[in-house]
């Protein structure tokens, strides 16, 4: 039980750093979006390990060879879309447009992008013979619980930073998917 709550930490870390990024630089970002956020984080959590386990050995190697790579170019991608917008938000905010919104779609490119990870330890988990339905709650419900977290506390330090939180947050996304590559890369 102590290592899959270590596990699930674990995973939930590169969660909770995006909710921290996303709780900065989405404008009117409160308890309920973080819940949202939360959610969607906390599911992708919880349903990557269970796939991994069912994919078990047949595909860990593939796994294994890309998922730093399809992280770190999702979050890549969305930090540099909000590092653009950050750049062009004079433009826009005297347009009344705003850039980061927490739509369905980069939420779920965000949650997915944070788990890709989790479908590899479920692939290791087919090997250690534990309950993946228990071992997965507890991922999720880690997951679910540090995001709310790390949202909340960013939309705090986004009242501190308001004209270049979402500058702010696209350079922490696209740094957190660089050390995923690095950490991985590294062994």
């Amino acid at each position: 039980m102590v290592t899959i709550l270590l596990i699930a930490v674990s995973l939930a870390l590169d969660a909770f750093a995006v909710s921290v990024s996303t709780g900065i630089s989405v404008p009117g970002f409160g308890a309920r979006q973080a819940v949202k956020m939360g959610l969607f984080f906390g599911g992708f959590q919880f349903i990557m390990p269970v796939i991994g386990w069912v994919a078990g050995t047949s595909v860990s190697v593939y796994i294994e060879a890309v998922d730093h790579w399809v992280a770190f170019a999702l979050l890549a991608v969305i930090g540099g879309r909000m590092i653009y917008g950050a750049l062009r938000q004079g433009k826009e905010a005297a347009e009344g447009q705003r850039t980061v919104s927490l739509s369905v779609g980069r939420l779920t490119i965000l949650a997915l992008a944070t788990s890709i990870d989790a479908l590899a330890v479920g692939v290791s988990m087919a090997f250690m013979h534990v309950n993946i339905w228990l071992s997965a709650g507890i991922i999720g419900i880690v997951a679910f619980c540090l995001s709310v977290l790390g949202g909340l506390m960013g939309r705090r330090l986004g009242a501190l930073f308001q004209r270049r939180a979402e500058l702010v947050g696209g350079i922490v996304l696209v740094l957190i998917g660089v050390n995923i590559l690095v950490e991985h890369l590294a062994g």
